[in-house]
């Protein structure tokens, strides 16, 4: 049990001084000058500190991406103590181009080994290609039966993409709303959009056409197609903007432009960044992305484009618990909710970590990490 006392709280709206009482993995109550008789509690000084919700990620590499440029350049798998490090309490992991080296059999175990070690973990079945590689052999039976599995990965508009038809996006669309109405999942159709072809157009078109839902529809990388994005959300779906803090101002005039209200940001974390050759047929370099950008583009936002913390931090809380149907379990810090939360400091820099009611990380100093990580803890902050 946790209580953290005088805190500026956003849960992602602007509540004031508040104390905060955590009891086993819930917010058990919030109000002022809290005084649970309860024995056992471990009290927390929030004083000049902002409580936010715990940042939710739904675009993560968990197994690591790459391989663009040899078996060499096959990016690591995720850690622990990075995704604490990045405030992220709950994460979404997929695969990326490699699904010869890398399986949905390695995703959902890896999946399954990041919620042992205590944050929030699902997973996409799928990959760039069409037909979808599955774990199953079926889309919807790996939606259905797999408890980690919320949705479906594919590319369009990409030279490393199977190019689908129209026709074959209708029926994968299809097969993942069925599952989803029967498994009570959100069922969505997670999609890499490369920088080519027709872009979202045919989905576009499907949604007007065949009438079909928007809601199963996610477009990512959408930082690159902002007149489509914003299209996108006009109709009433939701765009997905990978966070690069050296575009925080494109960022920032398309929320000026159309509103936070349908956006969404996510990492794209330890995929690799295929560097290529002048005629794009060879990668020269691979780097591999990190997830301290997610939070690090929200603050540039509240920080050098003044933009409000209750609407820039619900890009990367509420608005994607919303988007996946965890609201208001997740994305936000009311009672009921899961323990899942972030301190700031004064600067407004990731100070202390909260998942599922376990402090992960206090006044900076790292209290958790994932198996064979070979990182000292300092167990007495806790």
């Amino acid at each position: 049990m946790y209580l953290i006392k005088n805190v500026r709280l956003f849960d992602p709206m602007p509540c004031g001084i508040k104390d905060i009482l955590v009891v086993n993995d819930r917010i058990a109550a919030i109000g002022e000058n809290l005084k649970p008789q309860l024995s056992g509690i471990r009290e927390i000084d929030g004083s000049g500190k902002t409580a936010v919700p715990g940042f939710i990620d739904q675009h993560v590499h968990v197994t690591g991406g790459g391989g663009e440029g040899g078996f060499n350049s096959r990016t690591p798998e995720l850690m622990l103590s990075s995704v604490i490090k990045a405030g992220v309490t709950t994460l979404v992991g997929l695969l990326g181009t490699d699904c010869y080296t890398k399986s949905v059999e390695n995703l959902v175990a890896k999946t399954k080994a990041l919620k042992k070690e205590g944050i929030g973990a699902f997973c996409l079945t799928g990959a760039y290609v069409y037909p979808p590689i599955t774990l199953t052999g079926d889309v919807a039976k790996d939606i259905v039966y797999i408890d980690e599995v919320i949705g479906c990965k594919l590319a369009i508009s990409d030279h490393r993409c199977s190019r689908p038809t129209k026709e074959e996006l209708i029926r994968l669309a299809s097969d993942i709303r069925m599952a989803a109405l029967v498994s009570g999942k959100p069922g969505v159709l997670h999609i890499h959009v490369g920088c080519i072809g027709r872009v979202i157009r045919d989905i576009i078109e499907i949604v007007k056409e065949a009438e079909f839902p928007i809601s199963h529809f996610r477009p990512t990388h959408m930082d690159y197609h902002i007149e489509e994005a914003v299209e996108f959300m006009e109709m009433g779906g939701w765009s997905d903007f990978t966070a690069e803090p050296e575009k925080t101002d494109e960022l920032f005039s398309v929320i000026k432009r159309a509103g936070i209200e349908r956006m969404t940001v996510s990492s794209d974390s330890n995929g690799s960044i295929p560097v290529w050759d002048k005629k794009r047929e060879n990668v020269v370099d691979v780097k591999v992305g990190t997830m301290e950008p997610l939070y690090e583009i929200i603050r540039n936002l509240v920080v050098d484009f003044d933009v409000p913390m209750e609407k820039a931090i619900q890009l990367i809380t509420s608005n994607v618990a919303k988007s996946l149907n965890m609201y208001p379990e997740r994305g936000t810090l009311t009672p009921g909710s899961l323990g899942d939360l972030v301190l700031l400091d004064e600067e407004l820099k990731i100070d202390t970590v909260m998942a599922h009611g376990r402090l992960m990380m206090k006044n900076g100093r790292l209290l958790a990490k994932g198996a064979f990580e070979e990182i000292p803890l300092d167990t007495k902050e806790e």
